[in-house]
Protein backbone atom coordinates (compact mmCIF):
# COMPACT_ATOMS: atom_id res chain seq x y z
CA UNK A 1 0.00 0.00 0.00
CA UNK A 2 1.18 3.69 -1.10
CA UNK A 3 1.08 6.14 1.15
CA UNK A 4 -1.16 8.10 -1.52
CA UNK A 5 -3.67 5.21 -1.41
CA UNK A 6 -3.49 6.05 2.33
CA UNK A 7 -4.56 9.51 1.99
CA UNK A 8 -7.86 8.36 2.66
CA UNK A 9 -7.11 6.48 5.68
CA UNK A 10 -4.70 8.85 7.72
CA UNK A 11 -7.34 11.29 9.30
CA UNK A 12 -8.71 8.40 11.36
CA UNK A 13 -5.12 7.39 12.31
CA UNK A 14 -4.24 10.77 12.96
CA UNK A 15 -7.09 11.05 14.93
CA UNK A 16 -6.12 7.99 16.66
CA UNK A 17 -2.67 9.00 17.24
CA UNK A 18 -4.05 12.72 18.87
CA UNK A 19 -6.36 10.92 20.85
CA UNK A 20 -3.26 8.60 22.89
CA UNK A 21 -1.66 11.68 23.22
CA UNK A 22 -4.77 13.70 25.24
CA UNK A 23 -4.71 10.72 27.64
CA UNK A 24 -1.10 10.22 28.11
CA UNK A 25 -0.76 13.74 29.06
CA UNK A 26 -3.08 13.32 31.73
CA UNK A 27 -0.99 10.73 33.12
CA UNK A 28 2.21 12.08 33.27
CA UNK A 29 4.04 12.12 36.36
CA UNK A 30 5.33 15.40 37.86
CA UNK A 31 8.39 14.29 38.03
CA UNK A 32 9.13 14.66 34.39
CA UNK A 33 8.96 18.52 34.07
CA UNK A 34 11.06 18.82 37.69
CA UNK A 35 14.56 20.16 36.84
CA UNK A 36 17.42 18.33 35.82
CA UNK A 37 20.21 18.42 37.94
CA UNK A 38 22.94 20.88 37.72
CA UNK A 39 26.15 19.98 36.58
CA UNK A 40 29.38 22.13 36.05
CA UNK A 41 30.38 23.99 33.25
CA UNK A 42 32.81 22.19 31.06
CA UNK A 43 34.04 22.09 27.33
CA UNK A 44 32.27 20.25 24.83
CA UNK A 45 34.57 16.95 24.48
CA UNK A 46 36.74 16.73 20.84
CA UNK A 47 35.74 13.37 20.65
CA UNK A 48 31.85 13.49 19.96
CA UNK A 49 31.25 12.50 16.39
CA UNK A 50 30.67 15.48 13.89
CA UNK A 51 26.93 16.53 12.40
CA UNK A 52 29.37 16.21 8.53
CA UNK A 53 29.38 14.36 5.80
CA UNK A 54 31.70 13.53 2.70
CA UNK A 55 31.53 16.47 0.23
CA UNK A 56 29.06 15.90 -2.51
CA UNK A 57 29.36 13.99 -6.02
CA UNK A 58 27.75 15.82 -9.36
CA UNK A 59 25.34 13.37 -10.22
CA UNK A 60 24.73 11.95 -13.95
CA UNK A 61 22.06 9.35 -15.05
CA UNK A 62 24.69 6.47 -15.14
CA UNK A 63 25.48 7.02 -11.41
CA UNK A 64 21.61 8.09 -10.30
CA UNK A 65 20.78 5.04 -12.12
CA UNK A 66 23.64 2.91 -10.25
CA UNK A 67 22.03 4.07 -6.61
CA UNK A 68 18.09 3.35 -7.59
CA UNK A 69 18.44 7.46 -6.67
CA UNK A 70 14.85 8.61 -6.12
CA UNK A 71 14.36 11.71 -4.90
CA UNK A 72 10.34 11.94 -4.98
CA UNK A 73 10.57 8.74 -2.36
CA UNK A 74 8.99 8.96 0.71
CA UNK A 75 11.03 9.87 4.27
CA UNK A 76 9.96 8.63 7.61
CA UNK A 77 9.63 11.54 10.08
CA UNK A 78 9.87 9.73 13.16
CA UNK A 79 8.18 11.40 16.40
CA UNK A 80 9.50 10.44 20.11
CA UNK A 81 8.20 11.72 23.52
CA UNK A 82 10.01 10.62 26.59
CA UNK A 83 13.20 8.28 27.18
CA UNK A 84 13.08 6.65 29.92
CA UNK A 85 14.27 2.93 31.10
CA UNK A 86 10.21 2.15 32.91
CA UNK A 87 8.04 3.32 30.10
CA UNK A 88 4.66 4.31 31.94
CA UNK A 89 2.86 5.36 28.97
CA UNK A 90 2.24 3.58 25.43
CA UNK A 91 4.15 6.74 23.51
CA UNK A 92 7.59 6.47 25.61
CA UNK A 93 10.23 4.44 24.59
CA UNK A 94 13.37 3.12 26.33
CA UNK A 95 17.04 3.59 25.66
CA UNK A 96 17.28 0.48 24.90
CA UNK A 97 14.63 0.76 22.47
CA UNK A 98 15.74 4.05 21.23
CA UNK A 99 19.40 2.67 20.55
CA UNK A 100 18.15 -0.13 19.05
CA UNK A 101 15.74 1.77 16.19
CA UNK A 102 18.46 3.75 15.87
CA UNK A 103 21.47 1.43 15.17
CA UNK A 104 18.28 -0.37 12.40
CA UNK A 105 18.38 2.96 10.82
CA UNK A 106 22.05 3.57 10.16
CA UNK A 107 22.85 -0.24 9.01
CA UNK A 108 19.84 0.38 6.80
CA UNK A 109 21.73 3.72 5.01
CA UNK A 110 19.36 5.70 6.56
CA UNK A 111 21.51 9.68 7.60
CA UNK A 112 19.45 12.30 9.85
CA UNK A 113 18.84 15.51 8.96
CA UNK A 114 16.62 18.41 10.50
CA UNK A 115 12.93 19.12 10.11
CA UNK A 116 14.34 22.34 9.03
CA UNK A 117 16.54 20.91 6.47
CA UNK A 118 13.88 18.77 5.38
CA UNK A 119 11.65 21.67 4.64
CA UNK A 120 14.03 23.66 2.69
CA UNK A 121 14.82 20.85 0.30
CA UNK A 122 18.21 20.65 1.44
CA UNK A 123 18.74 17.39 1.78
CA UNK A 124 22.93 16.98 1.30
CA UNK A 125 23.15 12.98 1.81
CA UNK A 126 25.83 10.33 0.04
CA UNK A 127 24.29 8.78 -3.52
CA UNK A 128 22.59 5.94 -2.24
CA UNK A 129 21.40 7.16 1.39
CA UNK A 130 17.81 7.83 2.89
CA UNK A 131 17.39 10.82 4.71
CA UNK A 132 15.37 10.83 7.82
CA UNK A 133 14.58 13.28 10.37
CA UNK A 134 14.29 12.42 14.14
CA UNK A 135 11.94 14.91 16.12
CA UNK A 136 11.84 15.05 19.65
CA UNK A 137 8.36 16.34 21.34
CA UNK A 138 8.02 18.56 24.58
CA UNK A 139 11.71 19.03 25.77
CA UNK A 140 12.04 16.26 28.21
CA UNK A 141 14.86 15.42 30.43
CA UNK A 142 14.75 12.29 28.97
CA UNK A 143 16.08 13.84 25.83
CA UNK A 144 18.97 16.45 26.74
CA UNK A 145 21.12 16.96 29.96
CA UNK A 146 24.79 17.68 30.54
CA UNK A 147 27.02 15.54 32.61
CA UNK A 148 29.94 16.78 34.69
CA UNK A 149 32.37 17.05 32.07
CA UNK A 150 30.04 18.78 29.63
CA UNK A 151 28.86 15.82 27.52
CA UNK A 152 25.29 14.74 27.07
CA UNK A 153 24.09 12.30 29.64
CA UNK A 154 24.02 8.50 28.83
CA UNK A 155 20.54 7.16 27.84
CA UNK A 156 19.43 10.64 27.06
CA UNK A 157 18.13 10.57 23.20
CA UNK A 158 21.27 12.90 22.44
CA UNK A 159 23.42 10.97 24.50
CA UNK A 160 22.39 7.96 22.63
CA UNK A 161 22.85 9.65 19.26
CA UNK A 162 26.49 10.18 19.39
CA UNK A 163 26.82 6.59 20.67
CA UNK A 164 24.94 5.52 17.77
CA UNK A 165 26.98 7.99 15.38
CA UNK A 166 29.98 6.81 16.87
CA UNK A 167 29.50 3.22 16.21
CA UNK A 168 28.40 4.11 12.79
CA UNK A 169 30.33 6.92 11.28
CA UNK A 170 27.97 7.61 8.24
CA UNK A 171 24.95 8.34 10.52
CA UNK A 172 24.92 12.27 10.77
CA UNK A 173 24.20 12.91 14.46
CA UNK A 174 21.82 15.33 14.27
CA UNK A 175 18.03 16.07 15.07
CA UNK A 176 14.94 18.60 16.03
CA UNK A 177 13.77 18.99 19.79
CA UNK A 178 10.38 21.15 19.89
CA UNK A 179 10.21 22.48 23.27
CA UNK A 180 7.90 24.35 25.01
CA UNK A 181 7.84 26.70 28.28
CA UNK A 182 10.50 24.49 30.74
CA UNK A 183 13.32 23.22 28.50
CA UNK A 184 14.34 19.85 29.67
CA UNK A 185 13.04 20.49 33.08
CA UNK A 186 15.00 23.27 33.42
CA UNK A 187 14.11 26.08 35.13
CA UNK A 188 16.63 28.56 35.46
CA UNK A 189 17.00 30.79 32.04
CA UNK A 190 21.07 30.71 32.35
CA UNK A 191 20.64 26.78 32.60
CA UNK A 192 18.23 26.57 29.65
CA UNK A 193 20.27 29.20 27.30
CA UNK A 194 23.50 27.11 28.14
CA UNK A 195 21.36 23.74 26.73
CA UNK A 196 20.02 25.21 23.96
CA UNK A 197 22.95 26.90 22.95
CA UNK A 198 25.38 23.74 23.35
CA UNK A 199 22.25 21.63 20.92
CA UNK A 200 22.40 24.51 18.09
CA UNK A 201 26.39 24.72 18.52
CA UNK A 202 26.39 20.88 17.70
CA UNK A 203 24.42 20.88 15.10
CA UNK A 204 20.63 20.40 16.52
CA UNK A 205 17.36 22.32 15.96
CA UNK A 206 15.62 23.84 18.31
CA UNK A 207 12.22 24.31 17.87
CA UNK A 208 8.19 25.84 18.82
CA UNK A 209 6.18 23.20 20.46
CA UNK A 210 3.76 26.04 21.84
CA UNK A 211 3.95 27.28 25.37
CA UNK A 212 2.20 25.14 27.39
CA UNK A 213 1.25 22.32 25.27
CA UNK A 214 -2.41 22.85 24.55
CA UNK A 215 -4.89 21.26 22.29
CA UNK A 216 -4.77 24.17 20.20
CA UNK A 217 -8.19 22.93 18.15
CA UNK A 218 -9.94 24.14 21.42
CA UNK A 219 -8.73 27.76 21.24
CA UNK A 220 -9.32 30.75 19.60
CA UNK A 221 -7.41 32.24 17.13
CA UNK A 222 -5.58 34.76 19.23
CA UNK A 223 -4.75 32.36 21.93
CA UNK A 224 -3.32 29.83 19.15
CA UNK A 225 -1.22 32.90 18.77
CA UNK A 226 -0.29 33.91 21.98
CA UNK A 227 0.85 30.37 22.67
CA UNK A 228 2.91 30.16 19.73
CA UNK A 229 4.80 33.81 20.27
CA UNK A 230 5.19 33.31 23.76
CA UNK A 231 7.26 30.54 23.07
CA UNK A 232 9.28 32.12 20.17
CA UNK A 233 10.10 34.99 22.33
CA UNK A 234 11.73 32.33 24.74
CA UNK A 235 13.41 30.96 22.35
CA UNK A 236 15.09 34.06 21.19
CA UNK A 237 15.90 34.88 24.55
CA UNK A 238 17.78 31.30 24.68
CA UNK A 239 19.40 32.20 21.77
CA UNK A 240 17.55 30.60 18.84
CA UNK A 241 18.11 33.40 16.48
CA UNK A 242 15.59 31.46 13.48
CA UNK A 243 13.03 28.99 14.34
CA UNK A 244 10.97 28.04 11.53
CA UNK A 245 9.75 24.69 11.84
CA UNK A 246 6.63 24.35 14.16
CA UNK A 247 4.58 20.92 15.85
CA UNK A 248 1.72 20.79 16.95
CA UNK A 249 1.06 19.45 20.50
CA UNK A 250 -1.01 16.28 19.92
CA UNK A 251 -0.84 16.65 15.95
CA UNK A 252 -4.00 18.75 16.92
CA UNK A 253 -4.58 21.87 14.43
CA UNK A 254 -6.01 25.15 15.39
CA UNK A 255 -9.62 25.95 13.62
CA UNK A 256 -7.91 28.35 11.61
CA UNK A 257 -5.25 26.10 10.41
CA UNK A 258 -3.44 29.00 8.68
CA UNK A 259 -2.70 30.73 12.24
CA UNK A 260 -0.48 27.24 12.90
CA UNK A 261 2.04 28.94 10.32
CA UNK A 262 1.68 32.63 10.29
CA UNK A 263 0.46 35.11 12.66
CA UNK A 264 0.90 37.82 15.27
CA UNK A 265 0.13 38.64 19.24
CA UNK A 266 1.10 41.90 21.40
CA UNK A 267 3.00 43.32 18.22
CA UNK A 268 5.03 40.46 17.41
CA UNK A 269 4.55 38.08 14.13
CA UNK A 270 5.97 34.54 13.49
CA UNK A 271 6.34 32.66 10.41
CA UNK A 272 7.32 28.45 10.05
CA UNK A 273 8.66 27.13 6.68
CA UNK A 274 7.01 24.01 7.90
CA UNK A 275 3.96 22.97 10.53
CA UNK A 276 3.88 19.09 11.42
CA UNK A 277 1.49 16.92 12.96
CA UNK A 278 1.52 13.64 15.32
CA UNK A 279 0.96 11.37 12.17
CA UNK A 280 0.89 8.05 11.02
CA UNK A 281 2.95 7.53 7.69
CA UNK A 282 6.20 8.44 6.24
CA UNK A 283 5.84 12.35 4.70
CA UNK A 284 5.90 12.53 0.72
CA UNK A 285 9.47 14.31 -0.59
CA UNK A 286 9.80 17.74 -0.30
CA UNK A 287 10.07 17.85 -3.91
CA UNK A 288 6.94 16.42 -4.66
CA UNK A 289 4.25 18.46 -5.83
CA UNK A 290 1.65 16.46 -3.21
CA UNK A 291 3.93 18.00 -0.69
CA UNK A 292 1.84 20.08 2.15
CA UNK A 293 4.09 21.79 4.54
CA UNK A 294 1.52 23.07 6.30
CA UNK A 295 0.61 19.38 7.44
CA UNK A 296 4.08 17.04 7.41
CA UNK A 297 3.24 13.53 8.93
CA UNK A 298 5.11 12.07 11.12
CA UNK A 299 5.48 8.16 12.27
CA UNK A 300 5.09 7.48 16.10
CA UNK A 301 8.71 5.31 17.08
CA UNK A 302 6.82 2.57 18.58
CA UNK A 303 6.30 -1.50 17.93
CA UNK A 304 3.07 -3.44 16.60
CA UNK A 305 0.79 -3.57 19.21
CA UNK A 306 -3.18 -2.10 18.94
CA UNK A 307 -2.88 0.95 16.74
CA UNK A 308 0.78 0.90 16.32
CA UNK A 309 0.36 -2.33 14.13
CA UNK A 310 0.02 -0.48 10.91
CA UNK A 311 0.77 2.90 11.64
CA UNK A 312 4.38 3.18 14.09
CA UNK A 313 7.68 2.91 13.19
CA UNK A 314 8.32 -0.56 13.61
CA UNK A 315 5.58 -1.45 10.85
CA UNK A 316 7.17 1.35 8.26
CA UNK A 317 10.51 0.53 8.39
CA UNK A 318 9.78 -2.75 7.75
CA UNK A 319 7.47 -1.92 4.74
CA UNK A 320 10.14 0.16 3.65
CA UNK A 321 12.34 -3.30 3.20
CA UNK A 322 9.70 -4.54 0.92
CA UNK A 323 9.15 -1.77 -1.06
CA UNK A 324 12.49 0.09 -1.00
CA UNK A 325 11.47 1.71 -4.49
CA UNK A 326 8.95 4.03 -2.46
CA UNK A 327 11.78 5.33 -0.19
CA UNK A 328 13.41 9.09 -1.06
CA UNK A 329 16.95 7.88 -2.07
CA UNK A 330 19.75 10.30 -2.31
CA UNK A 331 21.89 10.57 -5.92
CA UNK A 332 24.62 12.49 -3.73
CA UNK A 333 24.25 16.16 -5.64
CA UNK A 334 22.12 18.52 -3.89
CA UNK A 335 22.42 20.50 -6.89
CA UNK A 336 20.10 18.00 -9.31
CA UNK A 337 17.12 16.07 -8.69
CA UNK A 338 17.21 12.75 -9.43
CA UNK A 339 14.29 10.12 -10.18
CA UNK A 340 13.05 7.08 -12.62
CA UNK A 341 11.14 8.26 -15.71
CA UNK A 342 7.98 7.24 -14.61
CA UNK A 343 7.95 9.96 -11.66
CA UNK A 344 8.66 13.01 -13.72
CA UNK A 345 5.12 14.92 -14.21
CA UNK A 346 5.39 14.43 -9.90
CA UNK A 347 8.15 16.91 -9.32
CA UNK A 348 6.61 20.41 -7.31
CA UNK A 349 7.00 23.46 -9.84
CA UNK A 350 8.75 25.24 -6.91
CA UNK A 351 12.10 23.49 -7.86
CA UNK A 352 15.05 24.65 -10.12
CA UNK A 353 17.16 21.49 -9.43
CA UNK A 354 18.52 20.30 -12.56
CA UNK A 355 16.47 17.15 -13.10
CA UNK A 356 17.70 13.58 -14.17
CA UNK A 357 15.39 10.61 -14.77
CA UNK A 358 17.05 7.79 -16.13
Amino acid sequence: MTVRKLAGVTAVANVVVVATGLVVLALLPAADNRAAPKEPAASPSPTLPAPTLPPPTPATVESARKVKANELGQVPVLMYHRIQKKRLASIDRTPAQLKSELEKLAKRGFVPITAAEFVAGEINIPAGAHPVVLTFDDGSPSHFALDARGLPKKDTAIGIIFEVAAKYPAFRPVATLWINGTPFGLTAEAEQARAVRWLLDHGFEVGNHTYSHPDLRRLPPKKVSEQIVRQERLLRKLGVTSSTTFALPFGSRPRKAGVAHDGKWDGTKYHFDGVFLAGAQPSVSPFDKGFDRWAIQRIQSNGTAGDCRKWCSTYWLEWFQKHPGKLYTADGDPESLSLPESLRDDIGSKWSKKVIVY
